[in-house]
């Protein structure tokens, strides 16, 4: 559990709600074209993990121990988010753009390795309890970092001051964007202190295979593994339901905190605050799915927590200064000052808030639904092919938005894409089986 714990401050502080809309609004003149390379980044990052995870899943079952590789990528994660730092308003894209791509794709091939283990902690009946609550946490403890960015860092470029009305500390200056860039060392010296626990406490697997052996006995896994796929149907439809829905849901994550920084023109502040609103409701969305999970099982879980984020979505693309739900609903353009000042800003979190309760517990009962459907000695390739399920076609959604916001200058029509996505992943679940290895 510490784990998500320690791992989830990067997604939150740096892809989402701090350094990605910085980079969008603050880094370059042009915030669509940053749009633009920003969700370029998470296709190319998409597109590495997607190929490459079930091979590197495959070959740790046979290697067995999973800490080993858990430890090689930390050190490029570690690394990519202290050069973060170097992101200056001005500078080249290219170097940030790169480590963003090493940082994402070494976060995402060490939660392959953390979510195999998963099956030999616990019992079946409580993997999903487990799930739910190690995510819950995590989101917890993205909340702690976001607002000590928020209250201690990010200062308004006008004033110079915190949220608190504080001087930044370290002498942040947050007109060169030094408020934004700093969450890359602050997630990394997290991320490097609390997964300690982990590599001292979690029993790992014993050690399998020499490496050499496990690579090419892995490799042979794997296509038998995909071969598999074809009989065990059941697995099957869940994967690729799993992988068009997830598409939806990474794309909301990626991409919201940036669209709401360019249709408001939200800063540090106003992004920072809207995360921890919405991380607060995502700990109990969590908890709460946990015993939804226990009670009803993952696959209801994961239906009821798609049917949300459609419908937060679906408010998202409709509002815009002066209306909601496409037009029907007109609002104020009068702010009342202060943060959140407009009737739409604050339509906007009131969507957001279902995105929060929702976003964790698709999914963590995801990451149960598939513990329960498969065997210890294959739980790696298995996961290997979960993390090329949420991946193989995530640079379909960044790359439609990409090329819609291109093409119409318009990044509601862009985020519009996102809908095809979740409730396309919702259809195909319907009729999976539960779990899903189950023969009908």
């Amino acid at each position: 559990m510490f784990f998500d714990w320690a791992a989830q401050p990067f997604f939150t502080v740096v892809t989402t709600f701090i350094f990605g809309p910085y980079f969008v609004a603050r880094l370059t003149a042009d915030p669509v074209a940053a749009q633009t390379t920003w969700s370029n980044m998470a296709t190319i990052s998409s597109v590495i993990i997607a190929v490459l995870s079930p091979v590197l899943g495959s070959i740790a079952d046979q290697s067995g121990a999973r800490k080993p590789w858990i430890a090689f990528f930390a050190v490029i994660k570690i690394i990519s988010l202290f050069c973060l730092w170097g992101a200056a308003p001005g500078s080249p894209v290219i170097y940030p753009v790169i480590f963003m791509i090493l940082a994402s794709i070494s976060a995402e091939f060490s939660i392959v390795f953390n979510d195999s283990m998963m099956p030999r902690l616990v019992g079946n009946s409580d993997i999903g309890r487990l799930s739910n609550a190690a995510w819950g946490l995590g989101y917890l403890g993205g909340m702690i970092v976001l607002i000590s960015v928020v209250a201690l860092l990010a200062g308004n470029p006008q004033t110079g001051k915190t949220i608190l009305g504080l001087t930044p500390l370290f002498g942040l200056d947050a007109t060169r964007g030094e408020d934004a860039r700093i969450t890359g060392p602050i997630s990394a010296v997290w991320y490097f202190l609390f997964i300690l626990p982990m590599f001292f406490f979690t029993p790992d697997a014993p050690r399998g295979r020499p490496f050499g052996a496990a690579v090419r006995s892995g490799l042979n896994e794997l296509a038998t593994t995909l071969g598999e796929l074809k009989r065990r149907r059941g697995i099957s439809l869940f994967l690729l339901a799993r992988m068009i829905y997830q598409d939806g849901v990474n794309g909301l994550l990626i991409l919201g905190g940036t669209f709401a920084a360019g249709m408001f023109g939200w800063a540090t502040i106003e992004i920072g605050i809207y995360g921890i609103i919405l991380n607060v409701v995502a700990i109990f969305g969590c908890f709460a799915a946990g015993y939804v999970d226990r009670w009803l099982g993952s696959k209801i879980t994961v239906v009821i927590s798609l049917t949300m984020l459609l419908l937060a979505a679906l408010g998202i693309i409709s509002t815009g200064p002066g209306f909601t739900l496409f037009g029907f609903v007109p609002l104020s353009t009068v702010s009342s000052g202060g943060l959140f000042g407009t009737a739409a800003e604050k339509a906007y979190i009131a969507y957001g808030l279902l995105i929060g309760l929702a976003f964790g517990p698709v999914q963590a009962s995801s990451r149960s639904y598939l513990a329960r459907s498969v065997s210890l000695t294959e739980a790696g390739r298995y996961f290997g092919i979960y993390a090329l399920s949420g991946r193989a076609t995530s640079f379909m959604a960044t790359l439609l938005f990409s090329l819609i916001t291109f093409w119409s200058g318009s990044a509601r029509l862009g985020m519009a894409t996102l809908i095809v996505f979740l409730a396309g992943g919702l259809l195909l679940l319907l009729p999976t089986p539960y779990p899903a290895d189950k023969v009908k």
